[in-house]
């Protein structure tokens, strides 16, 4: 049977080899290829990240109640996540390879730490609380890979 979250998890992988696509081609210099690689990636995160803020988290918030806890959490590191995307691109356009290996570093950090959480801890909670009548098809449609 299908949980709530299988789907988001699945997303957890595409979006990480979306991420070590963009991170080899800046690697090898090769920035025309890491520009589509990293708009890829970005493009699929802001999709996850939608399809959690805008249909999970409300979802389990109603279910439990629980508005100030892990979701709280998660969405901060969205933000944090967002702004290493920001810094990321400028050293695309920019070409700047030191740059984006230096925030390319730190969001892989931050997104293992935040997936296992998620994984873990968050998506579990989601499981027990929800149905998959809860979230829907917008869920999956939301990151349906472009």
């Amino acid at each position: 049977m299908t949980t709530v979250t299988e789907p988001l998890r699945n997303h957890h992988k595409h979006c990480d080899d979306l991420f070590a696509a963009a991170e080899d081609a800046a690697q090898s210099g090769l920035w025309t290829r890491c520009m589509e690689d990293f708009r890829s990636f970005h493009e699929q995160m802001e999709a996850h990240f939608s399809g959690e803020e805008a249909i999970l988290f409300p979802a389990f918030e109603k279910a439990t109640g629980m508005s100030g806890g892990p979701t709280q959490v998660m969405r901060m590191e969205h933000s944090q996540m967002r702004d290493l995307f920001s810094q990321m691109a400028d050293a695309v356009a920019s070409r700047d390879a030191d740059a984006f290996a230096g925030a390319a570093e730190t969001l892989l950090i931050l997104m293992q730490q935040h997936n296992m959480k998620e994984e873990n801890i968050l998506y579990p909670m989601c499981d027990n609380a929800l149905s998959p009548d809860d979230v829907g098809e917008h869920l999956l449609n939301l990151m349906a890979p472009a």
